[in-house]
Formats: structure tokens, C-alpha cells, sequence
């Protein structure tokens, strides 16, 4: 089996939800979920949490991922680029450990909601030779817009202006909150890049597609991790 490696990127200094990656969420620090999925998924060699706090280090340690070392200062702040970091782990890892994975997985704690079969259907895709890099997404509506200096709508996708059937659009998808993505480790050193135009969508639900990036996002994250089995079961109904 081809070495893969799951990388849980955890930095200490979260600003709108303070400590964020080991706050408790249903009855378990944030981090928690994505080192115990990424154990139970099999598929992994090495789980490794990419954090700069010993705090996050030790409840990581706790749960059953490495951290072989912690991230530098300067990779630490909110400007840094996550292509930066784990090209910085990975030649870390390289240099030190003599370890480079075939596949890189990139597990984010702020999507809680994610399912192990999220990262099983990434990672069927992954695993198949001509495919370069795989993530996750979830259905939007195909007519949305962005703002401008000045507060005004400007229609990003002008050929749903063409009608105002929606059963008439090409169907839109947005990332949803970095769930789950794969790539080859030689085509992200390339790159730098999680997603270009090679990458494969995989599909999941809109209801579990939930970033935590406000705290209104953490509250209604959590109803809906609490009550996941009950959605499950009344979403089959329809």
C-alpha cells in the first residue's frame, strides 16, 4: 500500500472563536473529530497534526496523531498561506524523518460534520492513477453573486441571467468548508495548490456542509451534529 498521509492543519491563535481547534463540541475538543476519523478510516500511515501550540500538541498527542514538531513563528499568523505550511511539513518530514507520502490529505477541525464516507469516496477516487487531486463540494444555487467597493451585485456565472428558471441552469458548486482534500504529493509541490482545474468534486450534503468560522456557525454546527441521525432518517423520506 502506497504510503498517505492525513495532515490536520490546527494553528493556536483563532481570533472570532478563541481556541477554537480544542474547544469543547459536543462533548469533545473540536480536534478530536478529525484525528478519530482519520484513525478510523484505515487508510493512513501517518495522522499528523500541523499546530504551533504545545496545548493543541498534547491534546492531539491524546487523541492519537503525531506532532513531530511544531510549526515556526512566521507560518503561525492568519496571513500564512496553507500551501506554505505543508510544503513546509512535508520537506520537515523528508528531510528529518525520511518520510514522503504518495497522497496528501488535508482534513480541516472546522468541518465537524464531515462522515467517514466522505473521506472513503475521496479517497476510491484518489487511489485511481490518472486522477491528480480530489475534494470535496456541495450543490449552490447556479445564480450568485459577489459584491464590489461599492456594495453593488455583480452576477459572477452571466449565463444564468439568460433565464430565471433555475431547472434551466447548469447546476453551481462551491468547496464547502474544506472537508476533505486529496492530492498526489508531486502534483501539490508543484503547484502549491490543493485545487486547479484537474480536481474531482465529490458531492455531499448541503446540511453538513458547515464552516466554523462565526460562532453562529458553531451553534448551528453543533444542533446539527447532535441531531445527525434524526436528519439522516427524515431526509430518506423525500
Amino acid at each position: 500500500m502506497k504510503k498517505s498521509l492525513a495532515i490536520i492543519p490546527a494553528r493556536g491563535g483563532s481570533q472570532r472563536i478563541p481556541n477554537k481547534n480544542i474547544k469543547i463540541f459536543n462533548g469533545k475538543p473540536l480536534i478530536y473529530y478529525p484525528i478519530i476519523q482519520a484513525i478510523q478510516s484505515g487508510i493512513f500511515d501517518k495522522i499528523i497534526v500541523d499546530t504551533d501550540s504545545l496545548e493543541i500538541a498534547k491534546v492531539a498527542i491524546r487523541y492519537g496523531a503525531e506532532v513531530p514538531f511544531l510549526r515556526p513563528e512566521h507560518l503561525a499568523t492568519s496571513q500564512a498561506k496553507i500551501g506554505d505550511v505543508i510544503e513546509f511539513l512535508l520537506r520537515k518530514l523528508k528531510e528529518e524523518h525520511k518520510y514522503q507520502p504518495h497522497i496528501i490529505t488535508l482534513l480541516q477541525t472546522t468541518s465537524p460534520l464531515r462522515e467517514l464516507e466522505d473521506i472513503n469516496a475521496c479517497y476510491e477516487l484518489i487511489s485511481k492513477p490518472k486522477i491528480k487531486s480530489v475534494c470535496t463540494i456541495t450543490e449552490t444555487h447556479p445564480r450568485f453573486y459577489q459584491l464590489n467597493k461599492n456594495s453593488q451585485l455583480i452576477l459572477v456565472n452571466k449565463e444564468t441571467d439568460k433565464t430565471t428558471n433555475t431547472t434551466e441552469m447548469q447546476k453551481g458548486y462551491i468547496l464547502n468548508g474544506c472537508m476533505v482534500y486529496m492530492i498526489k504529493t508531486n502534483v501539490f509541490l508543484q503547484t502549491k495548490k490543493f485545487v486547479d482545474e484537474h480536481t474531482v468534486g465529490v458531492i455531499t450534503p448541503k446540511w453538513r456542509s458547515v464552516d466554523l468560522d462565526h460562532p453562529e456557525d458553531w451553534v448551528l454546527a453543533e444542533f446539527l451534529h447532535k441531531h445527525k441521525d434524526k436528519i439522516d432518517e427524515r431526509l430518506k423520506r423525500f
